[in-house]
């Protein structure tokens, strides 16, 4: 047999190809592999430097590997060469080549997110800077708007580039530095809002749907590149309210923004608002024994209610969009539930703990109340809310301490009345008010409050407004009976009795001259939420805009708000026939301009003239995209009078009773001319946009640079694109 080989080495450089910039270092990893017994230490050194370029190892001697560091000076040549590693143990030695380029130094530096949106003062954003280049040293230093680290004014940013935003809004730039190459940077926008929450239907209680305070969506960051689906939040039903908004709210071991959805399942949740993927920190059965509910309970199964129409399916639950007080970290919302096999409904009112989803202030409490009348459905004279019949689809309110809670039907089946009943926000089991539309109303008394989703409005002297739907119109004397079907009231909170009930005065309403047709017809006032346009500069001062299905926008003096007369509505400020196809939700209002669309008619801006006290009967813009039953209820974002981006869903394809199921489509326009669309949820390639399927009513929620959409099972999250 031939002798066994002596034992030797061999010698490898990773990289073996580095380039080096003057004043810069590369590394490259030497590997000694023993082979054939050989376990001996392999001295290291280098040969064939470039001038200026200086070679160290370490360590200097290893039986494994050592890491060879090059540095080359300001002055160093420029070019290639090749620098061999040379490894030598006794009389064994062996050699590894590194290709080196000594070139003028290149760095370049970036930043992700490259956009980013935070609240102001407690919402951190941590920011990475990756570094790449022929200096060697990926190290940077940071700074906001030019200034090392920061400051309390606009922010800071410490070593490893978490920024902290100031107590102010506004819009920064977080730079990165590198320490190799002082002239090579990279830098983020990030924008910090000082909204204080969206705690109610269409923003606050105008009902104008504006959020004025946003800083971050503008024409340059709504843009397929920039802008998108971030993620989803998975639900266990369909989500007929509005996304609610919390800031900086203490929540699951930190503090956090919040967003809070119920379903129709009777199922209330609360996740993260920012947090990809979806952090869920509750979720709460509205059913349970926890929250007042009894055995053999369920959300009601559509064949229950109304007449078979499937108008909401496959079962009702939460349909209208709860209320938050912020100051007591409190959310209202009401469930609907049944014992199928008793054939018991049941509605209650709870108050629930932001943190926690826990029951306060004596909640839940189930839903009744009664009132003198004589109409459809009275028992020796008294008119008793009818758990099941009674549909609470209206957003909840909350102004002066009170809850206040709307009902209509549903799909119409009486007898029915529209109800407002109010409650004590700290102390639910105390009803304060109680309001019916229609109490002597006989052949469908009705007046439903419901207003495709919208919430009552309130002024800042604490008045209700809110639309009612078909029904007996008898208020006009002589004499008057009290109900006030296709009507606009106006309520003012007293104590005392009503013919309509206990501690809310009917103090103003207008009903359209041709109320009977519209109740003949199905053609509801009702189907549109008011809005409370801003004070004006001149008489009349408090003016209220509202329209609904026969598609004429009404304008009100709310201090004078015209009643009825027979023949034609002159005694208004003004109305116009607006939309051909009618209107279902809640219009917006914006710098002037009303903006809703159709049902089958494109989103349409109609401008107020302050000076004239009158709108144009002319829409000034419209959307190219027609939008289809039940048409789109638009919110508006800004900041201030500035970057006005008019948001609204296409819910056409929301399932049964319509003709196909299908995704939601949200729409981005330009506030200043609808036809200048900046963005839609379908313009994405391989449908990285594409939302949930579809639910009709439900506006969207904009909030610290993102878009909150409901679906049929799913929340939607939109927003700035990282890169």
């Amino acid at each position: 047999m031939p002798p066994p080989p002596p034992p030797s080495f061999t010698l490898s450089a990773s990289p073996s190809t580095s380039s080096i910039g003057l004043g810069g270092t590369a590394t490259s990893a030497i590997t000694v592999v023993g082979h054939d017994g050989f376990n001996g230490n392999v001295s290291l050194s280098a040969s064939g430097l470039p001038n200026g370029v200086t070679a160290s190892f370490n360590p200097p001697s290893t039986a494994t590997t050592s890491t060879l560091t090059l540095t080359a000076s300001g002055t160093a040549s420029l070019g290639n060469a090749t620098v061999t590693a040379t490894g030598a143990s006794g009389t064994l030695s062996k050699t590894a080549n590194i290709n080196l380029t000594v070139a003028t130094p290149s760095v370049t530096v970036s930043v992700l997110p490259k956009r980013a949106a935070v609240v102001a003062t407690s919402q951190a954003q941590q920011f990475t800077a990756t570094v790449t280049g022929n200096m060697g040293n990926p190290g940077v230093t940071w700074s906001v708007d030019s200034i090392a680290n920061g400051n309390a004014a606009i922010g800071t940013v410490n070593g490893s580039g978490l920024y902290t935003p100031p107590a102010t809004a506004g819009t920064h730039t977080v730079t990165a530095t590198s320490i190799a190459l002082s002239t090579a940077s990279g830098s983020a926008s990030v924008v910090v809002t000082d909204l204080a929450g969206v705690f109610t239907y269409h923003n606050n209680l105008s009902r104008d749907a504006s959020n004025l305070q946003e800083y971050a969506l503008t024409s340059s960051t709504v843009t397929p590149s920039t802008f998108g689906k971030l993620f989803s939040c998975p639900v266990d039903g369909a989500v007929y309210t509005q996304p609610l908004w919390v800031p900086g709210l203490s929540i699951g071991g930190g503090t956090h923004n919040v967003i809070f959805v119920a379903t129709q399942h009777d199922s209330l949740y609360a996740f993260d608002a920012d947090a990809n993927p979806c952090v869920k920190y509750w979720k709460v059965n509205l059913l349970d024994t926890l929250h007042g509910g009894a055995a053999g309970e369920g959300p009601v199964p559509w064949q229950n209610v109304g007449f078979g129409y499937q108008d909401i399916q496959p079962e009702i639950g939460v349909t209208g969009t709860p209320v938050i007080d912020s100051a007591t970290s409190t959310i209202y919302v009401v469930s609907k539930s049944e014992n199928t096999a008793t054939a018991t409904f049941y509605q209650r009112l709870h108050a629930l703990e932001l943190a926690t989803g826990n029951e306060t202030f004596n909640a839940p409490v189930l839903i009744a109340a009664s009132v003198p009348g004589i109409g459809d459905g009275s028992l020796g004279g008294i008119i008793s809310f009818n758990t099941g019949l009674q549909h609470q689809r209206a957003g909840l309110v909350l102004a002066g301490g009170r809850v206040y809670v709307a009902w209509a039907a549903h799909e119409d089946r009486g007898p029915y009345n529209g109800w407002l009943i109010s409650y004590s926000a700290s102390n639910v089991q105390l009803q304060v008010a109680v309001f019916n539309t229609t109490p002597n109303g006989v052949s469908g008394p009705d007046g439903g409050i419901w207003a495709g989703g919208g919430a009552p409005a309130v002024d800042s002297g604490g008045d209700v407004y809110f639309s009612t739907g078909n029904g007996v119109f008898d208020e006009a004397p002589p004499p008057p009976s009290h109900d006030y079907g296709d009507s606009i009231l106006r309520l003012h909170p007293f104590v005392g009795s009503t013919f309509n009930g206990v501690n809310l005065n009917p103090v103003g309403w207008f009903a359209p001259f041709d109320q009977s047709t519209l109740a003949q017809f199905d053609t509801d006032l009702g189907s549109g939420a008011v809005v409370l346009l801003p004070d004006q500069s001149s008489a009349p001062t408090h003016l209220l805009a509202q329209l609904g299905k026969e598609g004429v926008v009404y304008l009100l003096d709310r201090d004078n708000m015209g009643g009825f007369q027979p023949l034609n509505n002159n005694q208004i400020v003004q109305y116009f026939f607006a939309t051909g196809s009618g209107f279902w939700g809640a219009p917006a209002f914006w710098q002037n301009g009303l903006y809703f669309a159709g049902a089958g008619d494109r989103l349409k801006l109609f401008s107020f003239n302050p000076t004239a006290g009158l709108f144009n009967t002319t829409a000034s813009s419209q959307s190219s995209q027609a939008y289809n039953f039940p048409g789109a209820s638009p919110s508006v974002s800004a900041h201030g009078s500035a970057n006005g981006i008019v948001w609204a869903v296409d819910a056409s394809q929301y399932g049964v009773p319509a003709p196909s199921l299908g995704p939601a489509v949200l729409h981005a326009y330009n506030a200043a001319d609808l036809a200048t669309e900046y963005w839609n949820s379908s313009m994405a390639s391989n449908h990285r946009d594409q939302a949930g399927n579809a639910v009709k009513f439900v506006p969207p929620t904009i909030a610290n640079g993102k878009v909150y959409l409901s679906t049929r099972a799913e929340i939607d999250v939109y927003g700035l694109l990282p890169n």
